[in-house]
């Protein structure tokens, strides 16, 4: 299998495939196809869509907070089976940070629950390649936000970092 893949910001169009995509990689939350629209659209400088050949295998969304504009959130990520293996997620999120609209961020957030074991590890070797610090605490709680429907989600602080050690990183 050719294993050529190439990295871009998504577009609208993608939203149909990026919401296929999540579907085919449990235990990701499966937003609605609007949902994936605007990912791939108002948030598409912070996200990024990979192909192989002409098939959506990987997809990151991310967004800067608001009020925190050095801090780069990551709202999903999803690689799809047959792309698995080649370091594609590390590869994706060092392709976001080092757009130059990531060029002032020195934090990066994400939410993970305790027994997704893929992304607890994908974080944590981010944060060694930026040699950097990891934080942790509680996001959403099971039941206090969740009213128990879905597992606690805890926020992965990483950083301080800056441009360079992403360029360093990468």
């Amino acid at each position: 299998m050719n294993h050529a893949t190439s990295f871009r910001p998504p577009l609208p169009e993608d939203g149909a495939q990026v919401h296929q995509l999540v579907s085919e990689c449990p235990p990701l939350d499966q937003n609605s196809v609007y949902c994936n629209l605007l990912q791939c659209s108002h948030f598409r400088d912070t996200s990024v869509a990979v192909d192989m050949g002409d098939r959506l295998v990987g997809f990151i969304s991310g967004y800067l907070i608001p009020d925190r504009p050095d801090t780069l959130f990551i709202w999903q990520v999803a690689v799809h089976e047959q792309a698995r293996g080649l370091g594609l997620a590390s590869r994706m999120l060092l392709e976001i940070l080092r757009r130059p609209q990531c060029a002032k961020v020195s934090y990066l957030e994400t939410s993970i629950t305790a027994d997704n074991q893929a992304s607890w590890g994908l974080f944590k070797r981010l944060a060694d390649r930026l040699d950097t610090n990891t934080q942790d605490s509680t996001l959403f709680d099971r039941d206090r936000h969740f009213r128990g429907q879905h597992d606690t989600e805890c926020l992965v602080k990483i950083g301080p970092f800056n441009n360079a050690q992403v360029i360093e990183a990468s």
